[in-house]
Order: C-alpha cells, then structure tokens, then sequence
C-alpha cells in the first residue's frame, strides 16, 4: 500500500490557486461534439483520467479528438463499435452508452474493479424503452454490451433516477440524435439529486443548437434534430477548489482563486455560501474567489442533496467545528465512486473521531483527531478530505493519494505550493 504523508500546516496559508478545466463541462461537451453537424473546438479542457478516457473512448467509436496545444478539436465522423474503458469515471459509464447505441457495431463496456458495483441499471432500463439491445448478462452493470444499429428509435422513456443524475443527463446529451428525440419521465418517489449538474446539461444542450425543455417537474424533453458545431470555452472546476479554500479556515490564512465566474451552472460555486455558513470571511472580486479564514469553524446542518460532490470537504471541516454537524440528502453517494457515507465514518472513526452514520445522512461529533492511515478507497474526493484532515492532524498518511489524477492532474504538487505560498502553473 502506497501512502502521502499529508502536509500539516504550521503556518497560516497565503495560497493562489490556478484551476485545471472543468470535468463536468469537459466531458459533456466532448459528447455534444462528438454527436454535432460539425466540428468543435473545446478551449482549456480539463486533462486528467476522466477526461482522458472520455477521449480515448470517442477515438476509439471513429470520432477525432486532436490535441490542439491545451485545446482539443473534436470532428465527428461515422460511428461504430468499440471497447470502452470506463475507469471509474460516472460521466463515462454513463454518457457514453446513449451515444454507442447510434454507433454501427457492438461496443462493450468496463471499467475498474470498483465500476463495476455503480448501479447502471436506470440507464440500460431507460436505452432499452428508447429501442436499443444491450447484454448486460442478468447483472444490470458493468460489463455491458450495446449492439448498436446506426440509430435509436427514442421517444418516452420512464425511468427512477433517484440514483444519480447523470442517467437523465446522458440521455439528454444523445437524445436530439435520435429518431424521436427523448423524453425522460423521472417515476422516483424522490427528486433526482444534483440538479445544478441537470441544469448544466440542459443549458449546454441548448447551447448546441438542440431545443430542450422541461414541461414539467421530473420530465424533460429533447427535439430531434441536429447538434451544432461550436466552441466550448471550459470554465475552471469549481468543486477541486473546495479542499484548498477549506484549507484557509483549517489553517488560518488567505486562499484566492482566480478565473472565478460571475455566473456559472456548476454546483461548486456553492462552496461560497457554504463555506460562509462555516465561519470564512468569502468575498468575489477581480475576477477571483477570496476565502480567508477566521479562527472559528462554525457547525452546519445542512442539505447536500444538490451538492453531494462537495459533502467530503464539509465532512472533513465539521471534524474540526465548534459542535455537532448534521449533512443531510446523501443516500445517493452510496452509489459514487465508493460509499461515501460508508468511507468517511469509517476513516474519521479510525482517527479518533465521532460520526453517526444512517441511510442517507451523517452526524459528526468534533473530537481530537490521531495519527493514522486515510484510506482513499480509489475515490479521489475521499484522498482530498484526508489532505485536509492532515492539516491539522500529525501523522497523517493518506492511501493512494495517486486517485486525485482523476480530475487533478498533480494534488500533491498543487497542495504543496499552496502551503508553501506558491502559484502553480497550469500545463
């Protein structure tokens, strides 16, 4: 087992911290591209595992992804069948289906060991209704084969996306394509959660050229038709800021973050509000997201329904609050990389700490915390929120801190610099 020893902070921080792309918009935009009339040109994609797969996995059904310096051009040609590596990346597993269903051939699917316990079944349910055949071998996930035909006949399908967002999202990203267009009718008895990342597809779905609509709570609908060639400028990942600005309220110190954007569908930008709620002085200015920290960590009771890639950074800041925390609304992340709520109980159990853990929510009792190994459980969130904890806990050694590469390219360097007061520079 490989482990980081997690810097601890002996001083307060005074960190600028440069962004790498966003995952969300970069891979979204990758399909849109992928599926357009034309070619597209995406301006400062994220270049990490996720994106890189997505990438690879487009090459491989016959599309062109050509690096351009830190650009990528996109020319969508004639699909066809091809074995995809999904890694562990959702966006993958997910939206990239909808899209080998109009391709010509079989494409099969799988990914790492962990991906293939991330329930699937929603969205073979839901590519089955819109007309396509699929072998997924009695087991509802990963592996899967799609046998394509060149096109999908589409129209209504009626799924429970109760589980994860992205199974409407992938579907809305193919859906104009289809002979029917799409319509999702979400049959949950709860609301789907992450709806920022819903709104994201739909208003880059827009953005293409497509006419998309949401007729009603739970329903959306997409028109057949043609996806526009464009330019993609990607916005900086607001949610991989969430580990260094919590690091200003650990640490004391100033945390700034450059490129933030005025308007944004991304859930990070939450971050604001929430980390506001925790005790930081946050102000917006310049172009950039100030956080300072003021020696005091405030408790939250909070939902994260919404904001659920967020919850392992607020977990590990209400370690160290002023009382008992109470995050709510995230059943769901039983179902992300790993059981989250499992994983972080467990890990913050192991240090010393005090966490109710129940079906979808947890309770954390602040205690002093104790060296030991942070299991990251191949989950780059739960990697960050060991970092964190390090920096108030010695001896602190984070397992396989290597996972943050899924949407961080170099953690470890980025998180060096910060404390050493640096400005790392983007590749």
């Amino acid at each position: 087992m490989t482990v980081w020893a997690a810097p601890r902070a002996t001083r307060p921080v005074n960190g600028r911290v440069e962004l790498p792309g966003s995952k969300s918009i970069t891979n979204r935009a990758l399909v849109l591209a992928a599926l357009a009339d034309g070619p597209s040109h995406l301006v400062a994609p994220l270049r990490a595992r996720d994106t890189e797969l997505m990438a690879a996995a487009l090459r491989a059904m016959g599309v062109g992804v050509e690096d351009r310096g830190p650009d990528w051009l996109v020319q969508p040609n004639e699909l066809h069948g091809a074995t995809i590596d999904t890694g562990l990346a959702g966006t993958v597993m997910r939206f990239l289906p909808p899209v080998a269903a109009l391709a010509h051939g079989d494409s099969t699917f799988d990914g790492d060991p962990y991906a293939r316990e991330r329930p699937m079944s929603t969205l073979i349910d839901g590519l089955r209704q819109a007309g396509t055949a699929i072998d997924d071998f009695g087991n509802a996930r990963l592996p899967f084969v799609i046998h394509g035909s060149g096109a999908v006949a589409g129209g209504a399908v009626h799924i429970d996306a109760s589980g994860s967002s992205q199974f409407v999202s992938g579907l809305l990203l193919a859906g104009a394509r289809y002979d029917k267009g799409i319509e999702i009718v979400h049959t949950g008895s709860s609301a789907v959660p992450s709806q920022p990342h819903l709104d994201m597809t739909v208003s880059m779905v827009r953005a293409a050229g497509v006419a998309a609509t949401t007729p009603a709570p739970g329903c959306w609908l997409v028109e057949p038709g043609a996806i526009s060639g464009r330019t993609w400028v990607v916005e900086p990942d607001l949610s991989n800021a969430a580990p260094f600005l919590a690091a200003a309220l650990l640490a004391g110190g100033t945390v700034r973050i450059p490129r933030w954007p005025e308007a944004t569908t991304q859930p990070g930008d939450a971050l604001r509000q929430l980390l506001a709620r925790m005790g930081a002085d946050v102000r917006v200015g310049d172009g950039q997201l100030i956080v300072r920290g003021t020696g005091t960590i405030t408790a939250i009771d909070v939902d994260l329904r919404n904001l659920a890639e967020l919850a392992t950074v607020v977990a590990a800041l209400a370690a160290f609050a002023d009382g008992p925390s109470h995050l709510t609304g995230l059943a769901h992340m039983r179902g992300h990389e790993t059981d989250r709520l499992a994983a972080l109980a467990t890990e913050l159990t192991r240090l010393g700490g005090d966490v109710l853990e129940d079906a979808g929510s947890l309770t954390i009792y602040p205690r002093p915390l104790h060296a030991g190994v942070w299991h990251s459980y191949a989950d780059h969130r739960m990697a960050t929120a060991g970092a964190i904890i390090g920096l108030r806990t010695p001896g602190v050694e984070v397992e396989d801190i290597g996972t943050t590469a899924k949407t961080l390219p170099d953690f470890p360097g980025m998180w060096a610099d910060m404390l050493a007061g640096q400005v790392p520079e983007i590749p």
